[in-house]
């Protein structure tokens, strides 16, 4: 009984996580990319949320899947933009003849090549958790309550950090025009 149990629950999370793949693999994608600016790495990113979302399909309440993905790709691309900080730091210390001279991916060209690079620049200059609320709220046009629950804050927090993320962009894009 047991067996059968375990079978229809896997059925269940497999049938579930394939209709939210369908749905919302690309915006997942293109989500962890706006905070980690590596096709690659968005979609192993969005790749690890899904393979989350399949083991926890038990737990996670009925009609919150893609809050939870959301909440998995935020946290996904945090953890990697953390190590590659702490990879910079490391070559950054080593000696200038032992650095590997570094090239600009074809994604950073082509965001350079457009206005919305000079944008995209100082919203990578913001602290962390401006960048994110304005992101989700602007790209995936959530809702605050939405983003509260992505990001495990309460909502005026939300507010407060849209609100400063959002004057400290427009007093940076004021002063160089």
């Amino acid at each position: 009984m047991g067996s059968r149990r375990d079978a229809a629950a896997r059925a269940a999370a497999d049938d579930g996580v394939s209709n939210l793949y369908a749905v919302h693999w690309a915006p997942m994608v293109r989500l962890a990319w706006l905070f980690v600016h590596d096709d690659l790495l968005a979609e192993e990113i969005a790749q690890d949320a899904f393979v989350s979302l399949h083991r926890k399909w038990n737990d996670v309440r009925e009609g919150s899947g893609a809050a939870y993905l959301r909440q998995c790709v935020v946290n996904g691309a945090r953890s990697a933009l953390r190590h590659h900080k702490v990879e910079q730091r490391y070559l950054d210390s080593l000696h200038p003849v032992q650095r590997r001279l570094s090239v600009a991916s074809a994604e950073d060209e082509a965001i350079s090549s457009t206005g919305s690079a000079d944008l995209f620049r100082r919203l990578q200059r913001l602290p962390a958790r401006q960048r994110e609320v304005l992101v989700l709220r602007y790209y995936l046009d959530l809702s605050e309550a939405q983003i509260a629950d992505t990001l495990g804050i309460a909502p005026g927090s939300v507010k407060a950090h849209a609100h400063r993320g959002l004057a400290a962009l427009r007093t940076e894009m004021e002063a160089r025009p």
